[in-house]
């Protein structure tokens, strides 16, 4: 701001007068228009330089929003690719197994035998698969030698899946009772290209839920298609900015500590989610994404207290009054400018609240103060 380039053309013969700067305060004196009119002017690229480092500032608060978005999304869409990549293959061999297990013309006492047998070992051992999971690799030695025993074929394809469902040997014998070796074979062939069907499908299952809980997430964090004051519930919104950071929340211990039944606010609910949002990042890039998050919500009074905590690196002394200064960053360029303070002061005293900070090194308070009613004064 202490220079301004500017070109311009002529389109005839023209004259103009050239001053030296030394000459501003006497033509000051003599003309104060002229000095209404520079006032004016320096205004007016004031607040157009603001303008436009707001706009970057919310530029790059949407790329942030965008990055984090695309590498949470970009797990559970990769998890679902490959599962309907499994489940094709899958098919072909259930299929494969569907038409051998038919060849057998099992009697019908045997296929009732077969269907009870599947329906008692997936009840009695399901339940209990997950607790016993680090046991899965020695039940799996257990089963292959049984499967060697009976000499069953394609024992390194059958075994796994017999032995993450937890099947032990004496299922096995009881299956063995009725079925001579070839019908075995292919029964338990079939029966865990089942199991393996099943699996892909219920990760198919999961990521797809998990891509929906994302963009219902968006939705609720953005409040789209809702009008733009919202009686809303403050840890909820929280909560929003967390899935949208999820990528960024990995080596950090969150810490809840929400009073329950919170009275809801009437608010310009997109906007405090920019303010949870500035807060929060500004806690991971203090801890450099590794430490503790503690989030409190309580309400004190006429007034709900939000507080942000963290245990990073703290704010200087020194500079503690000036953080909230416009363009005022401590950041290396490019990783900020200065307006994300900035924004969470104007937001918040747009809502009739304001917004505090204690700091020291390992403990960090941003305590943001919003009345439970504002009169509708917006």
């Amino acid at each position: 701001m202490k220079s301004y380039g500017g070109l311009g053309f002529t389109t005839a013969d023209t004259w103009a007068l050239e001053f030296d700067r030394s000459l501003f305060p006497e033509m000051l004196a003599a003309i104060p228009s002229f000095g209404q009119r520079m006032v004016s002017v320096l205004l007016d690229r004031v607040r157009e330089v603001t303008r436009m480092e707001q706009q970057a500032e919310k530029l790059t608060a949407l790329g942030k929003l965008a990055a984090n978005l695309a590498h949470e999304l970009n797990n559970p869409a990769s998890a679902a690719q490959r599962a309907a990549s499994g489940l094709m293959e899958e098919l072909q061999v259930f299929g494969h197994t569907k038409f051998r297990l038919g060849s057998l013309c099992l009697s019908a006492e045997q296929t009732r035998k077969i269907e009870a047998w599947e329906k008692a070992v997936r009840l009695n051992n399901q339940k209990d698969a997950v607790q016993e999971e680090s046991l899965q690799a020695q039940r799996e030695d257990v089963v292959t030698s049984w499967l060697d025993s009976k000499s069953i074929q394609e024992t390194w394809l059958i075994a796994p899946d017999l032995a993450q469902l937890g099947i032990s040997v004496g299922p096995l014998d009881e299956l063995a009772s009725f079925l001579d070796t070839h019908e075995l074979s292919v029964v338990l062939a079939q029966f865990a290209s089942a199991l393996r069907t099943e699996r892909i499908a219920d990760a198919m299952l999961h990521s797809t839920d998990r891509i929906f809980d994302l963009i219902s997430a968006i939705k609720d964090y953005a409040y789209m298609d809702q009008a733009p004051i919202q009686e809303i519930d403050i840890p909820t919104g929280i909560e929003n900015t967390l899935s949208m950071l999820q990528s960024r929340l990995r080596n950090v211990e969150i810490i809840r500590d929400y009073q329950p039944d919170l009275p809801t606010i009437s608010a310009y609910a997109s906007e405090l989610n920019q303010v949870w949002t500035a807060l929060i990042e500004n806690a991971l890039d203090s801890m450099d994404d590794h430490g503790q998050l503690k989030l409190v919500c309580r309400a004190a009074g006429d007034l709900i207290t939000i507080e942000v905590w963290d245990n990073g690196r703290g704010i200087p002394q020194e500079i503690q009054d000036r953080i909230f200064e416009p363009f005022f960053t401590t950041k290396p360029p490019g990783k900020g400018l200065g307006l994300g303070l900035d924004s969470v002061t104007r937001i918040v005293r747009k809502h009739r609240g304001f917004v505090t900070v204690q700091s020291q090194p390992g403990s960090t308070c941003f305590e943001v103060r919003l009345p439970i009613q504002q009169l509708q004064a917006y």
